[in-house]
This record gives structure tokens, sequence and C-alpha cells, in this order.
């Protein structure tokens, strides 16, 4: 691991910490749109957890990385037809929703509430937040952009990932914008404990329901 990705795990170690906070107790985890890199990896995993996504290559390095103890090829707004209602503790969908036009997300997030026994986690951008596909894989252009009061009406508890939305840009609202990177990049991340309980200043939403 390179100097500046060990400083992005550091930046992102919060966000983390939040996950592991909120599957403590969970045995089973069904993560929709998983990807080649689930922030799942970054937990502490005491859980069986599987891994739907709908592109092929991205479960494959999933699967070398034995991130999830299964895996599921398939198109995600066919989710409940895969599995049973409350068949998993807990179902987490994590930067993928926004890459939905806001109808498809809105069914995929109710097929998610059907399959969850105890609380579905979501993470997405605040707003939309361009990003174009890139490795290949269509399927990673962002269609969707989400808001803190469109997750509580349907009751959903909102905290906020990242720290302060104006330091992030580019793709996905991903980068730091201002330079030295080192000096803004740990400016978000003293943030992110204001930004936690104030998610109208973040750049990202976790949505968490419990049922």
């Amino acid at each position: 691991m390179t100097f500046s990705q060990r400083l992005v795990e550091i930046g992102d170690s919060p966000y983390y910490r939040s996950l592991e906070k909120e599957l403590n107790g969970i045995e089973s985890v069904l993560d929709v749109g998983c990807g080649d890199n689930s922030p799942l990896a970054k937990v502490k995993k005491n859980f069986y957890s599987v891994g739907i996504d709908v592109f092929k290559p991205s479960i494959e390095k999933s699967k070398k990385a034995k991130i999830h103890d299964r895996y599921k090829i398939g198109n995600l707004l066919k989710l409940d037809s895969f599995f049973k209602p409350k068949s998993f503790d807990a179902v987490v969908a994590l930067d993928v929703i926004e890459h939905f036009e806001k109808k498809d997300a809105l069914k995929l997030i109710k097929a998610m509430e059907k399959i969850a026994r105890k609380k579905v986690i979501i993470l997405t951008p605040y707003g939309f937040a361009k990003q174009h596909s890139y490795d290949n894989n269509p399927f990673q252009a962002h269609k969707s952009g989400w808001y803190i009061d469109e997750f509580k009406k349907m009751g959903y508890i909102i905290h906020g990932m990242r720290g302060v939305r104006f330091i992030r840009g580019g793709e996905g609202c991903a980068t730091i914008k201002f330079k030295p990177w080192i000096l803004w990049g740990g400016i978000s991340f003293l943030s992110e404990s204001i930004t936690y309980f104030v998610p109208q200043l973040a750049c990202q939403l976790l949505a968490v329901r419990n049922k």
C-alpha cells in the first residue's frame, strides 16, 4: 500500500467504524451491488455475508479477495426474486442507489427492506455527484441524487460521512479539491466528527432503517 493510499484508508476509517457499529450483533448480511472491493472488507467480520452484483468481473475480483462467503451475479432490480423475505439480518447498499434512476432505486430500496429482518443500510453521495462509467463497467455512471428529507420520509436515520462537502469534488465527489492534499485531507478527516451529527454539511449520507 502506498503512502497516499494509507492516508485515504485513515481518512475513511470513521466510515468503516460507523459500518462496524451498525453491524454489531448482526449475523447475516446481504451486500447489494458489492462491487470488487466492498467496504465490508474493512470491518470486523462476525457475520455471514453474501455479495450480489450485475458485473461479473467485479464478482470475480471480490471472490479472489474472499470478501464474502457466497456470491450471486444478477440484476439488482430483480433482487427480491433471488432472495426470500426476511432472509438476512441486514441488507446494505454502499455507493449503489445513485447508479439508478430514482424510480428504479426506490424499487431496489423496497426490495431491500423486504429482505432485511433487522436493518437496511444505504450509503450515497449528498445530492447528485456526477460520475461517468470507468474500468469498462457501464454500471458505474451516476443517474440520481439523494437528499436527507427523502430518506427521513421512508423512516431512515441519517448520519453524514466523509467530512464536509465543499472540500471534495471530481468524479463521484471522492477527490480532495484543494492543495496541499494532505492538509485538506486532514481537515476533511477532522470534520467527520461534526458531519456525522450534521449530515446537511456532509459529502455522503449514511441512511439506516431499523426494522
